[in-house]
Protein backbone atom coordinates (compact mmCIF):
# COMPACT_ATOMS: atom_id res chain seq x y z
CA UNK A 1 0.00 0.00 0.00
CA UNK A 2 1.27 3.51 -0.75
CA UNK A 3 0.89 6.26 2.36
CA UNK A 4 2.74 9.17 0.35
CA UNK A 5 -0.82 10.52 -0.26
CA UNK A 6 -2.80 9.77 2.73
CA UNK A 7 -3.49 11.87 5.07
CA UNK A 8 -2.34 11.54 8.62
CA UNK A 9 -3.13 12.29 12.37
CA UNK A 10 -1.13 11.34 15.47
CA UNK A 11 -2.78 9.37 18.35
CA UNK A 12 -0.93 9.59 20.78
CA UNK A 13 -2.22 7.77 23.61
CA UNK A 14 -3.26 10.02 26.81
CA UNK A 15 -0.87 9.25 29.67
CA UNK A 16 -2.10 8.65 32.73
CA UNK A 17 -5.23 6.56 31.01
CA UNK A 18 -2.65 4.24 29.68
CA UNK A 19 -0.93 3.87 32.79
CA UNK A 20 -3.59 2.93 34.54
CA UNK A 21 -4.32 0.25 31.90
CA UNK A 22 -1.19 -0.87 32.63
CA UNK A 23 -1.82 -1.20 36.18
CA UNK A 24 -4.59 -3.74 34.98
CA UNK A 25 -2.41 -6.22 32.70
CA UNK A 26 -3.24 -8.88 36.04
CA UNK A 27 -0.02 -9.20 37.79
CA UNK A 28 -0.13 -10.08 41.03
CA UNK A 29 3.15 -9.31 43.55
CA UNK A 30 4.41 -12.74 43.09
CA UNK A 31 4.18 -12.73 39.41
CA UNK A 32 5.27 -8.86 39.91
CA UNK A 33 8.82 -9.14 41.30
CA UNK A 34 9.73 -12.17 39.04
CA UNK A 35 9.34 -9.88 36.14
CA UNK A 36 12.28 -7.90 37.43
CA UNK A 37 13.97 -10.57 38.70
CA UNK A 38 13.82 -11.88 34.78
CA UNK A 39 15.58 -8.23 34.32
CA UNK A 40 18.49 -8.66 36.72
CA UNK A 41 18.99 -12.58 34.98
CA UNK A 42 19.30 -10.97 31.47
CA UNK A 43 21.85 -8.62 32.72
CA UNK A 44 24.13 -11.51 33.79
CA UNK A 45 23.62 -11.04 37.49
CA UNK A 46 25.19 -13.12 39.37
CA UNK A 47 23.64 -12.21 42.89
CA UNK A 48 20.08 -10.46 43.67
CA UNK A 49 18.81 -9.00 46.75
CA UNK A 50 15.22 -8.78 47.99
CA UNK A 51 14.46 -6.27 50.57
CA UNK A 52 10.80 -5.23 52.17
CA UNK A 53 11.03 -2.44 54.75
CA UNK A 54 8.18 -2.45 56.90
CA UNK A 55 6.88 1.63 57.64
CA UNK A 56 3.31 1.12 57.18
CA UNK A 57 1.73 2.78 54.49
CA UNK A 58 4.95 4.01 53.32
CA UNK A 59 6.78 0.76 53.19
CA UNK A 60 9.12 0.03 49.97
CA UNK A 61 10.32 -2.98 48.35
CA UNK A 62 13.88 -3.32 46.49
CA UNK A 63 15.34 -5.57 44.20
CA UNK A 64 18.83 -4.93 43.37
CA UNK A 65 21.20 -7.06 41.36
CA UNK A 66 25.53 -6.67 40.73
CA UNK A 67 24.59 -7.03 36.74
CA UNK A 68 26.07 -5.06 33.69
CA UNK A 69 23.90 -1.99 34.56
CA UNK A 70 23.19 1.04 32.02
CA UNK A 71 24.19 4.21 31.74
CA UNK A 72 22.12 7.61 30.82
CA UNK A 73 20.77 6.85 27.44
CA UNK A 74 20.07 3.10 28.14
CA UNK A 75 18.13 3.63 31.79
CA UNK A 76 15.63 6.09 30.31
CA UNK A 77 15.00 3.47 26.81
CA UNK A 78 14.50 1.07 29.73
CA UNK A 79 12.00 3.00 31.80
CA UNK A 80 10.24 3.89 28.15
CA UNK A 81 7.05 1.06 27.96
CA UNK A 82 7.46 -0.96 24.74
CA UNK A 83 11.30 -0.83 24.14
CA UNK A 84 11.18 -3.83 22.50
CA UNK A 85 9.30 -5.20 19.53
CA UNK A 86 8.11 -8.80 20.57
CA UNK A 87 8.58 -10.41 17.53
CA UNK A 88 12.35 -9.29 17.36
CA UNK A 89 14.77 -12.37 17.17
CA UNK A 90 16.38 -12.18 21.00
CA UNK A 91 19.20 -14.41 22.23
CA UNK A 92 18.51 -17.98 23.81
CA UNK A 93 19.17 -16.48 27.66
CA UNK A 94 16.80 -13.17 26.92
CA UNK A 95 13.73 -13.81 29.39
CA UNK A 96 12.17 -10.78 27.94
CA UNK A 97 9.97 -9.66 24.92
CA UNK A 98 7.57 -6.83 25.09
CA UNK A 99 9.66 -4.42 26.58
CA UNK A 100 6.95 -3.88 29.70
CA UNK A 101 8.07 -6.45 31.88
CA UNK A 102 9.74 -3.05 34.10
CA UNK A 103 7.20 -1.10 34.26
CA UNK A 104 3.64 -2.75 34.46
CA UNK A 105 4.84 -5.47 36.45
CA UNK A 106 6.28 -2.27 39.02
CA UNK A 107 2.84 -0.05 38.10
CA UNK A 108 0.45 -2.99 39.33
CA UNK A 109 2.21 -2.68 43.11
CA UNK A 110 3.12 0.64 43.19
CA UNK A 111 2.95 4.48 42.48
CA UNK A 112 6.14 5.34 42.11
CA UNK A 113 9.20 3.13 40.37
CA UNK A 114 12.81 4.27 40.78
CA UNK A 115 15.27 3.17 38.86
CA UNK A 116 19.23 3.92 40.13
CA UNK A 117 21.33 1.74 37.66
CA UNK A 118 25.61 1.77 37.12
CA UNK A 119 27.06 0.84 34.56
CA UNK A 120 31.18 0.03 33.99
CA UNK A 121 33.33 3.02 34.14
CA UNK A 122 29.98 5.33 34.19
CA UNK A 123 28.34 7.36 37.17
CA UNK A 124 25.50 5.71 38.81
CA UNK A 125 21.81 7.45 37.47
CA UNK A 126 18.78 7.26 38.01
CA UNK A 127 15.52 8.29 37.21
CA UNK A 128 11.39 7.78 38.17
CA UNK A 129 8.16 6.76 37.70
CA UNK A 130 5.75 9.12 39.78
CA UNK A 131 1.99 8.01 38.71
CA UNK A 132 0.73 11.37 40.81
CA UNK A 133 2.83 13.19 38.48
CA UNK A 134 1.77 11.56 35.06
CA UNK A 135 -2.18 12.27 36.57
CA UNK A 136 -1.44 15.69 37.10
CA UNK A 137 0.73 16.48 33.80
CA UNK A 138 -0.70 14.09 31.57
CA UNK A 139 2.33 13.99 30.38
CA UNK A 140 4.97 10.77 29.48
CA UNK A 141 7.40 12.63 31.73
CA UNK A 142 10.14 10.70 34.27
CA UNK A 143 11.39 12.89 37.33
CA UNK A 144 15.12 13.12 38.64
CA UNK A 145 13.87 11.36 42.32
CA UNK A 146 15.41 8.90 44.67
CA UNK A 147 13.77 7.97 47.46
CA UNK A 148 16.14 9.36 50.76
CA UNK A 149 19.18 7.04 51.85
CA UNK A 150 19.68 4.95 47.97
CA UNK A 151 21.04 7.39 45.77
CA UNK A 152 24.84 5.86 47.06
CA UNK A 153 23.25 2.18 47.19
CA UNK A 154 25.62 1.68 44.28
CA UNK A 155 28.80 2.98 44.77
CA UNK A 156 30.77 -0.63 46.63
CA UNK A 157 29.32 -1.78 43.30
CA UNK A 158 31.32 -1.88 39.87
CA UNK A 159 28.13 -2.21 38.38
CA UNK A 160 24.37 -3.42 38.51
CA UNK A 161 20.60 -1.94 39.17
CA UNK A 162 18.36 -1.14 41.85
CA UNK A 163 14.49 -1.02 41.46
CA UNK A 164 12.71 0.44 44.19
CA UNK A 165 8.96 0.64 44.68
CA UNK A 166 7.35 2.94 46.81
CA UNK A 167 3.89 4.13 47.62
CA UNK A 168 2.82 0.30 47.79
CA UNK A 169 -1.07 1.03 47.19
CA UNK A 170 -1.76 -2.46 45.48
CA UNK A 171 0.15 -4.19 48.31
CA UNK A 172 -1.43 -2.43 51.19
CA UNK A 173 -3.67 0.54 51.76
CA UNK A 174 -1.65 4.21 51.86
CA UNK A 175 -2.88 5.45 55.29
CA UNK A 176 -1.85 2.05 57.15
CA UNK A 177 -0.19 2.66 60.57
CA UNK A 178 3.07 1.77 61.32
CA UNK A 179 2.10 0.09 64.88
CA UNK A 180 -0.95 -1.82 62.73
CA UNK A 181 0.37 -5.19 63.67
CA UNK A 182 -2.44 -6.86 61.84
CA UNK A 183 -1.21 -5.09 58.18
CA UNK A 184 2.11 -6.51 59.02
CA UNK A 185 1.66 -9.48 59.20
CA UNK A 186 -0.38 -9.54 56.12
CA UNK A 187 2.42 -7.70 54.32
CA UNK A 188 4.59 -10.04 55.52
CA UNK A 189 2.39 -12.91 54.29
CA UNK A 190 1.82 -11.63 51.05
CA UNK A 191 5.82 -11.34 50.77
CA UNK A 192 6.44 -15.28 52.10
CA UNK A 193 4.69 -16.18 48.72
CA UNK A 194 6.63 -14.13 46.98
CA UNK A 195 9.99 -15.98 48.49
CA UNK A 196 8.51 -19.05 47.75
CA UNK A 197 7.30 -17.98 44.13
CA UNK A 198 10.86 -17.34 43.57
CA UNK A 199 12.27 -20.64 44.73
CA UNK A 200 9.89 -22.13 42.25
CA UNK A 201 10.14 -20.09 39.02
CA UNK A 202 14.18 -19.54 39.07
CA UNK A 203 14.96 -23.38 40.85
CA UNK A 204 16.90 -24.03 38.06
CA UNK A 205 18.86 -21.11 37.59
CA UNK A 206 19.92 -21.37 41.94
CA UNK A 207 20.23 -24.97 41.15
CA UNK A 208 22.77 -24.75 38.27
CA UNK A 209 24.80 -21.94 40.29
CA UNK A 210 24.50 -19.37 37.61
CA UNK A 211 22.40 -17.12 39.84
CA UNK A 212 22.05 -16.44 43.88
CA UNK A 213 18.66 -14.97 45.25
CA UNK A 214 18.77 -13.27 48.73
CA UNK A 215 15.78 -12.61 50.69
CA UNK A 216 16.35 -10.33 53.56
CA UNK A 217 20.02 -11.07 53.68
CA UNK A 218 19.36 -15.15 53.81
CA UNK A 219 19.67 -16.88 50.48
CA UNK A 220 16.99 -18.50 48.65
CA UNK A 221 16.84 -22.30 48.29
CA UNK A 222 15.35 -23.48 45.16
CA UNK A 223 12.00 -25.06 45.35
CA UNK A 224 12.07 -27.95 42.51
CA UNK A 225 8.82 -29.64 41.18
CA UNK A 226 10.23 -32.67 40.74
CA UNK A 227 12.03 -32.70 43.78
CA UNK A 228 10.79 -36.63 45.65
CA UNK A 229 11.73 -38.01 41.75
CA UNK A 230 14.75 -36.97 42.17
CA UNK A 231 15.87 -37.22 45.98
CA UNK A 232 14.30 -40.42 46.78
CA UNK A 233 15.84 -42.22 43.61
CA UNK A 234 12.89 -42.89 43.00
CA UNK A 235 12.52 -44.75 39.04
CA UNK A 236 8.67 -44.98 38.40
CA UNK A 237 9.39 -43.91 34.37
CA UNK A 238 5.59 -43.33 33.02
CA UNK A 239 7.07 -42.35 29.69
CA UNK A 240 10.52 -41.61 28.11
CA UNK A 241 11.00 -37.70 26.70
CA UNK A 242 9.06 -36.68 23.77
CA UNK A 243 10.27 -34.32 21.42
CA UNK A 244 7.16 -31.73 20.88
CA UNK A 245 5.68 -31.35 17.15
CA UNK A 246 6.99 -27.58 16.79
CA UNK A 247 9.62 -27.33 18.93
CA UNK A 248 10.76 -28.08 22.26
CA UNK A 249 10.27 -30.81 24.73
CA UNK A 250 7.69 -32.93 27.35
CA UNK A 251 8.12 -35.45 30.32
CA UNK A 252 6.40 -36.85 32.51
CA UNK A 253 7.07 -37.64 36.30
CA UNK A 254 4.50 -39.41 38.52
CA UNK A 255 5.63 -38.51 42.76
CA UNK A 256 5.86 -41.33 44.87
CA UNK A 257 3.29 -41.86 47.20
CA UNK A 258 3.13 -41.01 50.47
CA UNK A 259 4.24 -44.24 51.72
CA UNK A 260 7.38 -44.87 49.91
CA UNK A 261 9.45 -41.55 50.66
CA UNK A 262 10.58 -40.00 53.97
CA UNK A 263 8.48 -37.72 55.32
CA UNK A 264 10.96 -34.61 54.68
CA UNK A 265 10.86 -35.20 50.99
CA UNK A 266 6.82 -35.67 50.87
CA UNK A 267 6.17 -32.15 53.00
CA UNK A 268 8.87 -30.71 50.43
CA UNK A 269 7.05 -32.01 47.50
CA UNK A 270 3.84 -29.96 48.48
CA UNK A 271 5.02 -26.78 47.66
CA UNK A 272 3.45 -23.91 48.47
CA UNK A 273 0.34 -25.22 47.57
CA UNK A 274 -0.36 -28.27 48.20
CA UNK A 275 -0.29 -31.37 46.28
CA UNK A 276 -3.70 -31.51 44.67
CA UNK A 277 -3.03 -27.89 43.49
CA UNK A 278 0.43 -28.47 42.32
CA UNK A 279 -0.62 -30.89 39.59
CA UNK A 280 -0.18 -30.31 35.95
CA UNK A 281 2.01 -29.21 33.42
CA UNK A 282 5.23 -26.99 34.21
CA UNK A 283 5.87 -24.94 31.14
CA UNK A 284 9.47 -23.25 31.07
CA UNK A 285 10.77 -21.18 28.64
CA UNK A 286 14.59 -21.42 28.74
CA UNK A 287 15.46 -22.28 32.25
CA UNK A 288 12.94 -20.21 33.46
CA UNK A 289 9.22 -21.44 34.67
CA UNK A 290 6.33 -19.74 33.24
CA UNK A 291 3.24 -21.97 34.57
CA UNK A 292 2.98 -24.09 37.46
CA UNK A 293 0.36 -26.86 37.91
CA UNK A 294 -2.17 -26.11 34.91
CA UNK A 295 -3.74 -28.21 33.07
CA UNK A 296 -3.88 -26.12 30.38
CA UNK A 297 -7.74 -26.46 29.52
CA UNK A 298 -6.68 -30.23 28.61
CA UNK A 299 -8.34 -31.27 31.40
CA UNK A 300 -9.22 -30.49 35.19
CA UNK A 301 -7.38 -31.08 38.47
CA UNK A 302 -8.67 -33.95 40.30
CA UNK A 303 -7.47 -36.05 43.54
CA UNK A 304 -6.39 -38.83 42.00
CA UNK A 305 -3.85 -37.66 39.31
CA UNK A 306 -2.62 -35.17 42.58
CA UNK A 307 0.88 -36.69 42.37
CA UNK A 308 1.34 -36.11 38.20
CA UNK A 309 3.82 -33.52 37.04
CA UNK A 310 4.68 -32.96 33.55
CA UNK A 311 7.86 -30.68 32.30
CA UNK A 312 7.22 -28.93 29.56
CA UNK A 313 10.57 -27.01 27.72
CA UNK A 314 10.22 -24.41 25.26
CA UNK A 315 12.83 -22.04 23.41
CA UNK A 316 11.59 -18.34 23.57
CA UNK A 317 11.29 -18.48 19.68
CA UNK A 318 7.79 -20.38 20.10
CA UNK A 319 6.61 -17.72 22.16
CA UNK A 320 3.99 -16.65 20.06
CA UNK A 321 3.33 -20.09 19.09
CA UNK A 322 2.06 -20.61 22.85
CA UNK A 323 0.98 -17.42 23.24
CA UNK A 324 2.99 -16.81 26.24
CA UNK A 325 1.87 -13.48 28.02
CA UNK A 326 3.45 -10.25 29.31
CA UNK A 327 3.38 -11.47 32.73
CA UNK A 328 4.28 -14.65 31.54
CA UNK A 329 2.37 -16.75 33.85
CA UNK A 330 0.02 -18.16 30.74
CA UNK A 331 0.57 -20.78 28.09
CA UNK A 332 -1.86 -22.18 25.40
CA UNK A 333 -0.42 -24.78 23.71
CA UNK A 334 -0.72 -24.73 19.46
CA UNK A 335 -3.23 -26.81 18.16
CA UNK A 336 -0.67 -28.73 16.00
CA UNK A 337 0.55 -30.31 19.16
CA UNK A 338 -2.35 -29.96 21.34
CA UNK A 339 -3.23 -33.64 20.68
CA UNK A 340 0.24 -34.94 21.58
CA UNK A 341 0.18 -33.63 24.72
CA UNK A 342 -3.07 -35.08 25.37
CA UNK A 343 -2.36 -38.30 24.49
CA UNK A 344 0.78 -37.92 26.10
CA UNK A 345 -0.48 -36.92 29.62
CA UNK A 346 -2.74 -39.34 29.44
CA UNK A 347 -0.43 -42.03 30.19
CA UNK A 348 0.94 -40.45 32.55
CA UNK A 349 -2.32 -39.37 34.46
CA UNK A 350 -2.72 -43.38 33.88
CA UNK A 351 0.36 -44.31 36.23
CA UNK A 352 -0.79 -41.59 38.39
CA UNK A 353 -3.81 -42.56 39.15
CA UNK A 354 -2.82 -46.39 39.62
CA UNK A 355 0.01 -45.08 42.03
CA UNK A 356 -2.61 -42.78 44.17
CA UNK A 357 -5.21 -46.06 44.21
CA UNK A 358 -2.57 -48.70 45.59
CA UNK A 359 -0.74 -46.27 47.72
CA UNK A 360 2.48 -46.74 45.50
CA UNK A 361 2.70 -50.12 44.94
CA UNK A 362 2.40 -50.69 40.72
CA UNK A 363 0.29 -53.83 40.48
CA UNK A 364 2.14 -56.36 37.63
CA UNK A 365 1.53 -59.82 37.00
CA UNK A 366 4.53 -62.01 38.04
CA UNK A 367 5.58 -64.30 35.26
CA UNK A 368 3.69 -67.62 35.42
CA UNK A 369 1.61 -65.74 38.22
CA UNK A 370 -2.07 -64.23 37.73
CA UNK A 371 -2.88 -61.39 40.45
CA UNK A 372 -5.78 -61.79 42.52
CA UNK A 373 -7.92 -58.64 43.47
CA UNK A 374 -10.42 -59.22 46.21
CA UNK A 375 -12.59 -57.26 44.25
CA UNK A 376 -13.68 -57.01 40.75
CA UNK A 377 -14.30 -54.18 38.23
CA UNK A 378 -17.87 -55.28 36.81
CA UNK A 379 -19.79 -53.26 33.72
CA UNK A 380 -23.03 -53.93 32.64
CA UNK A 381 -25.43 -52.45 30.64
CA UNK A 382 -23.86 -49.60 30.94
CA UNK A 383 -23.76 -49.70 35.02
CA UNK A 384 -20.66 -50.34 37.16
CA UNK A 385 -19.92 -51.96 40.36
CA UNK A 386 -17.31 -53.83 42.40
CA UNK A 387 -18.41 -57.29 43.08
CA UNK A 388 -16.03 -59.47 45.87
CA UNK A 389 -14.12 -62.20 43.70
CA UNK A 390 -15.79 -65.71 44.42
CA UNK A 391 -12.88 -67.29 42.99
CA UNK A 392 -10.51 -65.85 45.35
CA UNK A 393 -8.62 -68.15 46.96
CA UNK A 394 -9.25 -66.33 50.74
CA UNK A 395 -13.23 -66.82 50.02
CA UNK A 396 -12.45 -70.58 49.32
CA UNK A 397 -10.12 -71.06 52.29
CA UNK A 398 -13.07 -69.47 54.10
CA UNK A 399 -15.58 -71.64 52.63
CA UNK A 400 -13.61 -74.58 54.36
CA UNK A 401 -13.61 -72.87 57.88
CA UNK A 402 -17.10 -72.35 57.70
CA UNK A 403 -17.58 -76.43 57.56
CA UNK A 404 -16.31 -77.01 60.97
CA UNK A 405 -16.61 -73.42 62.71
CA UNK A 406 -18.77 -71.23 61.02
CA UNK A 407 -19.43 -68.17 62.89
CA UNK A 408 -15.52 -67.55 62.57
CA UNK A 409 -15.94 -67.41 59.05
CA UNK A 410 -18.67 -65.38 58.56
CA UNK A 411 -16.63 -62.85 60.88
CA UNK A 412 -13.54 -63.34 59.12
CA UNK A 413 -15.29 -62.62 55.62
CA UNK A 414 -16.73 -59.55 56.86
CA UNK A 415 -13.53 -57.99 58.48
CA UNK A 416 -11.70 -58.65 55.03
CA UNK A 417 -14.62 -56.94 53.33
CA UNK A 418 -14.62 -54.18 55.64
CA UNK A 419 -10.84 -53.61 55.73
CA UNK A 420 -10.43 -53.96 51.92
CA UNK A 421 -13.80 -51.98 50.52
CA UNK A 422 -12.04 -50.28 46.77
CA UNK A 423 -12.84 -46.62 48.30
CA UNK A 424 -10.68 -45.10 46.09
CA UNK A 425 -11.48 -47.03 43.36
CA UNK A 426 -15.20 -46.28 43.57
CA UNK A 427 -14.44 -42.35 44.05
CA UNK A 428 -12.15 -42.46 41.01
CA UNK A 429 -14.79 -43.84 39.26
CA UNK A 430 -17.22 -41.33 40.81
CA UNK A 431 -14.76 -38.65 39.13
CA UNK A 432 -14.42 -40.13 35.39
CA UNK A 433 -18.34 -40.16 35.17
CA UNK A 434 -18.38 -35.98 35.41
CA UNK A 435 -15.64 -36.08 32.54
CA UNK A 436 -17.37 -38.33 30.14
CA UNK A 437 -19.86 -37.38 27.67
CA UNK A 438 -23.19 -37.92 28.26
CA UNK A 439 -23.64 -40.20 25.48
CA UNK A 440 -20.85 -42.28 26.61
CA UNK A 441 -21.07 -42.03 30.25
CA UNK A 442 -21.59 -45.44 32.81
CA UNK A 443 -23.38 -45.17 36.04
CA UNK A 444 -22.92 -46.80 39.49
CA UNK A 445 -25.05 -49.88 39.55
CA UNK A 446 -28.06 -49.34 42.41
CA UNK A 447 -27.63 -51.94 45.26
CA UNK A 448 -29.50 -55.43 44.36
CA UNK A 449 -31.37 -53.85 40.87
CA UNK A 450 -31.10 -56.57 38.69
CA UNK A 451 -30.29 -59.11 41.03
CA UNK A 452 -32.41 -62.72 40.91
CA UNK A 453 -34.99 -61.72 43.81
CA UNK A 454 -35.25 -64.98 44.67
CA UNK A 455 -32.38 -64.67 47.16
CA UNK A 456 -34.02 -61.56 48.67
CA UNK A 457 -36.99 -63.73 49.01
CA UNK A 458 -34.94 -66.76 50.59
CA UNK A 459 -33.47 -64.13 53.17
CA UNK A 460 -36.86 -62.66 54.06
CA UNK A 461 -39.01 -65.72 54.51
CA UNK A 462 -36.07 -67.02 56.47
CA UNK A 463 -36.11 -64.02 59.27
CA UNK A 464 -39.91 -63.74 58.82
CA UNK A 465 -40.34 -67.46 59.78
CA UNK A 466 -37.65 -66.77 62.90
CA UNK A 467 -39.30 -63.82 63.81
CA UNK A 468 -42.89 -65.90 64.02
CA UNK A 469 -41.38 -68.75 65.94
CA UNK A 470 -40.03 -66.09 68.29
CA UNK A 471 -43.32 -65.14 69.54
CA UNK A 472 -43.77 -62.32 67.05
CA UNK A 473 -47.65 -61.98 65.01
CA UNK A 474 -47.15 -61.62 61.32
CA UNK A 475 -47.64 -57.77 61.37
CA UNK A 476 -45.15 -57.08 63.36
CA UNK A 477 -42.87 -59.47 61.34
CA UNK A 478 -43.43 -57.60 58.51
CA UNK A 479 -43.32 -54.07 60.57
CA UNK A 480 -39.82 -55.37 61.80
CA UNK A 481 -38.36 -56.35 58.43
CA UNK A 482 -39.45 -53.04 56.67
CA UNK A 483 -36.83 -51.12 59.10
CA UNK A 484 -33.98 -53.56 57.75
CA UNK A 485 -31.56 -52.92 54.88
CA UNK A 486 -31.49 -53.36 52.49
CA UNK A 487 -34.97 -55.27 52.54
CA UNK A 488 -36.72 -52.04 53.34
CA UNK A 489 -36.33 -51.37 49.69
CA UNK A 490 -38.71 -54.44 49.09
CA UNK A 491 -41.95 -53.68 51.17
CA UNK A 492 -43.77 -55.23 48.70
CA UNK A 493 -41.85 -58.30 48.78
CA UNK A 494 -42.67 -58.40 52.32
CA UNK A 495 -46.03 -57.69 51.89
CA UNK A 496 -46.50 -61.21 49.89
CA UNK A 497 -45.01 -63.18 53.08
Amino acid sequence: MNYDNIEIQKAIPDASSMIETFRAIGYNLETAVADIIDNSISAEAKNIYIERIWHGGKSIITIMDDGHGMNGAELINAMRPGTQNPLAERAETDLGRFGLGLKTASFSQCRKLTVLSKKKDYAPIFWSWDLDYVAQTNEWNLIKWIPDGYKNALDTQDSGTLVIWTDLDRVLPLTTSETDEKAKRKFSNSLERVRQHIAMTFHRFIEDGIVNIYWCGNIIKPWNPFYPCLEENYTETPAPQESIFGGGTIKGFVLPHKSRVSERAYKVGEGMNGYPAQQGFYVYRGKRLLLAGDWLGIFRKEEHYKLVRIQIDLPNTLDTNWQIDIKKSKATPPAACRDQIEQYAKKIRSVGENVFRHRGKILKHRAGQDFQPLWLDKTKGGKWSFVVNRDHLLVKNIKELAKSEPDKAIDTLLKFIEESIPTKAIYIKEAHEETKDIDKQEVQKEPFSGIDVTIIKQMLLQIFNNQINSGKTSEQAKKLLKTIEPFNNYEDLIDEL
